[in-house]
């Protein structure tokens, strides 16, 4: 029998679209095949994982914003819509509890943009 790590990696990674978890301290904690290939090969990025997202994210705007999503998401539990990417991918933020109702961070994922 297939281990749950196992399988949790496996449907993120079969996923076909960016996929990264970032812990409530905003450390980049995974990052699914998808994500590494359009942050690595695409975006020109290096190791994400277990670094700050704003190692990425620099400008004070881009930052303060995430945190108001992220503290937003925590308040309401809802999921957050960030924007339609240059290639036509809706982006949107979740935030994740652990079993016991605590949240542990968010992650964000990308898919097609289906609207118009």
């Amino acid at each position: 029998m297939v281990e749950e790590i196992e399988m949790l990696k496996g449907i993120l990674n079969s996923y076909p679209y960016p996929i990264v978890f970032v812990d409530n301290n905003y450390v980049i904690r995974y990052m699914n095949q998808n994500a590494k290939y359009h942050y690595y090969e695409e975006r020109g990025y290096q190791d994400l994982i277990g670094k700050s997202l704003f190692d990425c994210h620099q400008d004070e705007k881009s930052i303060e914003r995430i945190k108001l999503v992220y503290e937003g998401i925590k308040q309401n539990g809802k999921e957050v819509f960030l924007k339609v990417t240059p290639r036509n991918q809706r982006v949107y933020i979740q935030g994740v509890k652990d079993s016991k109702g605590n949240w542990i961070g968010f992650f964000e994922r990308f898919e097609l943009n289906l609207q118009k």
